[in-house]
This record gives C-alpha cells, structure tokens and sequence, in this order.
C-alpha cells in the first residue's frame, strides 16, 4: 500500500469496485469518467501499467481492459476494503433462521448454511464436531445384494442413517445376529467404547465372533467426511455444503462455466474443505482465502469467508463460511458470515 499514491490508489479501487461488481474488465477510457480526480484516459493508462507491473491487475485477454489479481484482491482485502454493516433486516432474519426452538443443533446448522446461502447467493459451508453420543440402539436393513442401511439411535432420540457395504452371502438373519450382538455392547457407552470392547472380544474369541460382526465395526460404522488435527489429536468432523445452485447464477462467460465445473470438482474433495475450515478454526474472527492462496481453490480461483463458532466457554466448536468466485462481495459477506458465527456461538 505504502508504494501506492492516491492517484493509483483511487484508479485500482476502481477497477476492483467494478470487477466486484460486473466480472468484467474496465478500460482506461471508462475509469477516466469514473475515478473523483479528473485524468485523461492518457494518464490512467499509464498509472494501469504500473499497476500492472507491480502484479496487482492483469488483463484476462488482448485489447481488453484490466481486473485485479488474487494478489491485488488479497491487498485490496487487507488494506482498502470498507466493511459494511448489516441491516437490521439481514439480522433479523439471521436470528430467527438460527433459532433453535427445540431442533437438534445438527438441523440448526443445515439451516443457518441454508440462510447463509440465500442471503450472499454463494454455496456455503458448515463444519462441526462429530458428537460421540452414548449409542441406545443399532439395526441393519438390507436394502439391495451387498448393502445395508444402519440406522443408529443415540441418547436424545437424535437417528443417524448409514450405507454400508457388505461382505458377500450375509443374509437378513445374520444382520440381525449382529445387531443384537453389537445391542448388547451399546448399553452405557459411546460407539467408539463399545468398537474398542468389541475389538478386544474379536482378538480373544475370534473364533467366536461372527466375521460380519467383525466387518461392520471396522467398515460400516466409522465413515466420515474427514479428520482434523486439533491438539495433536484427530477430531471427527461432519460436513455441510448447501447452495451449490447459487454458483450457476448470473454467469458471465464460458469461463465461468469450467470455473464452476473445477469448483464442484474441489468441493466433492470433502477432507481438502474440512483442513481448510481446520485452518479457520485457528483464527478468532474471520478468515479469508483467495483463490490460489489455499490449493483446494487452486484451478477454480474460488474464495472463502469462514469464521468459527464457540460455545459459552469459548471453546472452538466449528466453523461456517461461503465459498464463491474471488470477485465476491467481500464488504457485505464478510459481517454476515461473522454475525452468523456470533448467532449460532450465542444459541449454544
């Protein structure tokens, strides 16, 4: 910023405002009209070049005008950008998206992504801890030849559904076997208690122990969206994505189209997402990442505003974002994202 005069200043605010808000490049003519100071479009063509040549604007194709780099948005974000403030109607309607009025805190959460989404019109994202809730009761439904339903029932009546795949020749009343079998190790412990019991009758009796028993434990019922290191232990993580749909709106170009494309490629990546939400975690307020600056977004040049949530102790518990194209309007979603943070910090 310190290498910038106001008039270059003023001439790449410009440029990122219009990128911002249009996708499309602005030329030298165009911002002579456009900036406070009056200059020929002689002299903004020459202060464009410096810019260009300090790597903070390029030109997408020949005898185009110019757009920001992911270096220039960065430097934009960090140095120049106006936070704006939310309305009172965008925080109402925050507030009562969030409010729990007896849901389970999962379903709060799909509706508070569902919001996040509708409010920025970009994809957004929740990650949140995986609760180990003591489990009250297992059953496996075979649904088709090698595949099972499991239904899980944990304390609070909170269900879980999972497909799991199955060992060839199981038939329904060895499903059943199994599930009073696995029943009986349930009663006052977590799944991960009982796995670890199971575990241990598995290595003594296994001669004993029916082999789906043994398959189910270690396939069917520890699949996860993905890991995250927190205090060098490995913390379970589930993973919500919704408005995939808002990201097709308003496209611009072909570009935009194979942007997109490479985007749904990254977020099918589920373990890339949830260690770059990890990295949000770290932080006390919100975090962005432009395009390339995280190698998830790396060919889909895609940006996400994240913030963590924290319960009444201030302890990390997750984290919410939206995920979009790099000319996002940083200025409106980042306090959304951040009020959200905030709302769901306080329904804990």
């Amino acid at each position: 910023m310190s290498i910038l005069n106001d008039r270059s200043r003023d001439i790449f605010r410009q440029i990122v405002d219009t990128y911002i808000m249009t996708g499309e490049p602005v030329g030298s003519a165009t911002l002579s009209k456009q900036i406070q100071m009056p200059l020929s479009p002689a002299t903004v063509r020459n202060v464009m070049a410096d810019l260009e040549d300090s790597g903070l604007i390029y030109s997408p194709y020949t005898s185009a005008g110019r757009i920001p780099t992911e270096v220039g948005l960065r430097m934009f974000v960090d140095g120049m950008l106006e936070v704006g403030n939310l309305t009172k109607q965008e925080r109402n309607e925050i507030e009562i998206q969030c409010k729990s009025n007896g849901q389970p805190f999962d379903e709060i959460l799909v509706q508070a992504t569902s919001m996040l989404s509708g409010l920025s019109h970009c994809a957004s994202v929740v990650m949140a801890p995986k609760k180990d809730k003591p489990l009250k009761h297992i059953e496996f439904v075979q649904i088709a030849p090698g595949r099972a339903l499991v239904v899980m029932v944990s304390e609070g009546d909170d269900v879980e559904n999972r497909i799991i795949e199955l060992p060839p020749g199981i038939t329904s009343a060895a499903l059943i076997q199994a599930a009073n079998y696995i029943n009986s190790k349930l009663i006052g412990r977590s799944f991960d208690e009982a796995k670890v019991q199971i575990a241990h009758e598995i290595s003594v009796h296994e001669a004993e122990l029916d082999k789906l028993t043994e398959n189910i434990v270690e396939q069917g019922l520890a699949v996860w969206s993905g890991t995250v290191e927190n205090s060098n232990k490995l913390t379970r993580e589930s993973l919500i994505v919704r408005g995939h749909a808002n990201l097709l709106e308003d496209l611009e170009a072909k570009e935009d189209l194979e942007r997109i494309r490479l985007l749904f490629s990254d977020l099918e990546r589920k373990k890339d997402l949830i260690d770059l939400l990890g990295l949000a975690k770290e932080a006390e307020g919100v975090r962005i990442f432009i395009g390339s600056e995280n190698n998830l977004f790396s060919l889909s040049g895609s940006s996400v505003i994240a913030a963590p949530y924290m319960d009444e102790k201030n302890n990390l518990l997750g984290v919410i974002g939206v995920i979009g194209p790099t000319r996002l309007n940083y200025a409106r979603i980042i306090p959304m994202v951040d009020y959200t943070a905030k709302i769901i910090g306080k329904i804990l």
